[in-house]
């Protein structure tokens, strides 16, 4: 496997590499360019993954997790794990989830809009799309058998959560006024 840095490991030194961290857990990306802010953000938090961008590796991978239980694959993008946020209160959390969630389904004319409010320590990002682990490979299942064109809502949804950091700036100010002038605008941006 290749790793973020260019080198080549064996399946044994991808699971040695994050071993403290995150044991039986191999992460990967499969195109480092348009996932460039999730590949930042586990380089500054010392974390490794694989680049895994060819057709045959989804088969491949999930091969691998069959014959080892323990072990699993998981995108980069597919959640934010503890690595990466900060603690909240659940109060907090829970008040901030359901002002955010209101403003941004009004917003944005969605109803089935998936919110979570989470204290990311990078206070840059101010955003992002997770898309969770099943609902990305059976969409990737979909694409490799030509039924791209079907509604992965047909499958249980389409497991996409909008991540939103409650350190940054643009959010906070979301926050602190649901009807601003410019609150639209800028849900729409964050989307």
């Amino acid at each position: 496997f290749k790793n973020l840095d260019d080198k080549y490991l064996t399946f044994k030194e991808c699971l040695e590499e994050n071993k403290d961290k995150h044991e039986n857990t191999i992460f990967y990306t499969n195109d480092p360019v348009q996932q460039s802010q999730y590949v930042n953000m586990f380089k500054a938090e010392g974390i490794d993954a694989v680049v895994l961008k060819d057709a045959i590796d989804q088969p491949f991978i999930s091969q691998l997790e069959q014959k080892n239980e323990n072990v699993k694959f998981v995108r980069i993008d597919a959640d934010l794990n503890d690595s990466f946020t900060e603690e909240i209160s659940e109060d907090e959390l829970k008040d901030a989830t359901e002002k955010l969630t209101e403003t941004f389904k009004k917003a944005l004319n969605r109803d089935k809009l998936d919110v979570k409010v989470q204290k990311i320590k990078d206070e840059k990002v101010s955003s992002m799309i997770t898309v969770s682990e099943e609902s990305r490979r059976m969409q990737d299942m979909m694409k490799m058998y030509g039924m791209s064109g079907m509604d992965p809502a047909m499958f249980g949804g389409s497991g996409e959560t909008l991540v939103l950091n409650a350190n940054n700036a643009l959010v906070k100010y979301i926050l602190a006024n649901p009807e601003g002038e410019n609150t639209d605008i800028m849900c729409k941006q964050l989307y």
